[in-house]
Parts: structure tokens; C-alpha cells; sequence
């Protein structure tokens, strides 16, 4: 169990400090190409929906069977839908004034950046604080996946680091308006991410050495189903707004495509039945 929450934990380093690299993006180029953001999320989106659908919940149907799997699945949907109503939305732009500009540096911005200073300041910390709770439960299932074999935990955790790249953007653009200091946007930024190993370790916590496998299996698709609901209700919406919705359905669809080649090559070399 030691060598499972030690490889856990550096998978869930990995996604988590995927926000670091969203800030970076900001710090280093202050007017960051939001289309960009939004076909990185489309692509991330794609990810998470090949795993919840082709993968997590499709393996739970076959081992514990149709009915119990989809109890599992959408017990997790409905889960991670009641947690969202008390978690703050996630937007990349701390306000339409700074939205509305077409260049963060031009002296009106700067003007208007002024006046609205302490409310930038604390959207990114609302920003901050919403982030950092939805990466418990993204690290929660690393673990759990880890757990299943080290393939899971590979793909979880490389779905998880793409769409955390724009959730580090979400939290260090406030940020730095605000501030005007690069370390505290960075900061920030990846402190929200560090929320995704602390999961890994409070699951680690809760759950007991040996496992059920019917249990892990149930709860395997209970994490595809927050991994849906989290891509359809968040990751989507903000592709669809940031690179427009007929260029992030083609990430998407890219995105499924990169994570069903993956699961192939990664049930050659690593079986899924290969625990660590």
C-alpha cells in the first residue's frame, strides 16, 4: 500500500502542478491567447470523456455488471453535482471590463484595472479556493486508479495535468492584475494545484489496505462520473467560449482520439490487471 500512495502521489504532483505551468503562461506573456486556452481545454475535455466513458465506466459494467455499474456512475454524477453548487465558478477572465479590452496594456486597461483592483484581487482568490476543491476529488482519483493498476493511474493523471493548465491560468491572471507581482501569481497558482496530492493523501487515509474489488470497481465509476459531469458542466462551456464551438469539438474529438490510442498501447504494455 506504501508503493500505491507513493506512486499515486507523484502522479497527482504531476496533474496538480500542471497550474504552475498555467501561470507561467500568464506571467511570461501577460496577453495569453485565450483560443489557445480553449482548444487545450476542448483536447483536455476529450480526455476525461474517453476515460469516464470508454474506460472507468465500461470496465466497472463488465466486472460488477450493467446495473450496479451505472448505480455506481451516476451516484458519482449526482455527488460531484451537489458539491458544485457550493464550489465558485472557474473563469479564465477575472471581469468583462478586462475581457472587453483587446490589449491588457493599453492605458484604459491599466485605468480600469486600478479602480477594480481589490475585486480582481479577490475573484482570484474565489478563483483560488474553487480550484483547490476540485482537485481533492481529481486527486482521489488518481489514487483510486492507481490502486487499479498503474495504466489508470497514468491516463487519470494525464487528463487531470492538461485541464489544470487553464485552471492555473484561471487563478494567476487575477492575480497578477491585481498584484502586479509575478511570484504571487505563481504562488497562488500553484498552491490551488497542491490540493490534488493532499486528495491522494486523505483518501489514502480512508480507505483500507485491501480493498473489495467489486467496491474499487464501484468506485472507479463513481470517479467516471465526476469526471463526466466535470467535463460537461465546466471544461466545455469555457472551450466552446474561448476557441469557439466548432474548433473545440474538433479538440474534443482529438482529445479522444490521443486518449483512445493511449489505453491501447498502455493495455499492451501495462495490463490493467497489474496493481502496483
Amino acid at each position: 500500500m506504501d508503493s500505491q500512495v507513493l506512486v499515486a502521489l507523484g502522479l497527482s504532483l504531476v496533474g496538480g502542478l500542471s497550474t504552475s505551468l498555467g501561470a507561467l503562461f500568464v506571467i511570461l506573456n501577460p496577453s495569453p491567447n485565450l483560443k489557445m486556452l480553449g482548444l487545450l481545454q476542448g483536447f483536455a475535455a476529450g480526455l476525461m470523456l474517453s476515460i469516464s466513458f470508454l474506460d472507468l465506466a465500461h470496465n466497472a459494467i463488465n466486472s460488477i455488471g450493467f446495473l450496479k455499474g451505472n448505480l455506481w456512475f451516476f451516484g458519482g454524477v449526482l455527488f460531484f453535482a451537489i458539491i458544485a453548487n457550493f464550489i465558485p465558478e472557474p473563469n479564465l477572465i477575472p471581469g468583462s471590463d478586462v475581457k472587453s479590452k483587446k490589449k491588457y496594456g493599453d492605458e484604459g486597461g491599466k485605468d480600469i484595472l486600478k479602480k477594480h483592483r481589490r475585486q480582481v484581487m479577490f475573484s482570484g482568490i474565489i478563483t483560488a479556493i474553487g480550484i483547490s476543491l476540485h482537485n481533492f476529488p481529481e486527486g482521489m482519483a488518481v489514487f483510486l486508479g492507481s490502486v487499479k493498476g498503474l495504466r489508470v493511474g497514468l491516463n487519470l493523471a494525464l487528463a487531470i495535468a492538461l485541464h489544470n493548465i487553464p485552471e492555473g491560468v484561471a487563478v494567476a491572471l487575477p492575480i497578477y492584475f491585481a498584484t502586479e507581482s509575478k511570484w504571487q501569481a505563481f504562488k497562488l497558482a500553484t498552491l490551488s494545484g497542491l490540493a490534488e496530492p493532499l486528495g491522494v493523501v486523505l483518501v489514502a487515509y480512508l480507505f483500507p489496505s485491501s480493498l473489495n474489488p467489486e467496491i474499487l470497481e464501484g468506485l472507479l465509476a463513481s470517479v467516471g462520473g465526476v469526471m463526466a459531469f466535470l467535463t460537461l458542466h465546466e471544461m466545455l462551456p469555457l472551450a466552446f467560449d474561448y476557441a469557439g464551438q466548432k474548433q473545440a469539438v474538433k479538440a474534443v474529438f482529438l482529445g479522444m482520439m490521443f486518449m483512445s490510442a493511449s489505453l491501447y498501447f498502455l493495455e499492451i504494455s501495462l495490463p490493467g490487471d497489474i496493481s502496483l
